[in-house]
């Protein structure tokens, strides 16, 4: 089975040896995506929605270079450091996923990497074809 790896924009990529993207076969899975840029900087600092916006982005493209869309999301994970932005959050997540409906879990973390990181979006898909 054929293991593809699509290489993250994270200026702690190279020090943490990780990947943005995993397609083994037809499953595919999306790691802790922050509020970042192609060129690694921080985006919408103090806006969750805006972070949120971001990280979608950031998924959505990515899932393009690995052969699938956001329609194959079957899970969503966001992890937050203040909970009570969960409703920004959800409502930008809402204009990706309200009509494909993928299962997800919203938690709080103490913190991430970057302190300015509000928000941080895993996700896994299946698509009907291996590559």
């Amino acid at each position: 089975m054929s293991r593809i790896l699509i290489p993250s924009t994270s200026p702690f990529a190279p020090i943490m040896g990780f990947s943005r993207v995993v397609r083994v076969g037809n499953h595919i899975s999306v790691g802790g995506t922050a509020p970042i840029d192609k060129d690694g900087n921080t985006v919408g600092v103090g806006d969750p929605a805006a972070q949120a916006r971001q990280c979608f982005e950031t998924i959505e493209s990515c899932l393009a270079q690995a052969g699938a869309s956001m329609k194959d999301v079957v899970r969503t994970r966001m992890l937050l450091t203040r909970i009570s932005d969960w409703e920004q959050i959800a409502i930008v997540r809402g204009r990706y996923f309200k009509d494909i409906l993928p299962v997800d879990t919203v938690m709080e973390v103490s913190s991430f990497i970057n302190p300015d990181w509000l928000v941080e979006v895993e996700v896994d898909a299946v698509v009907d074809h291996d590559e």
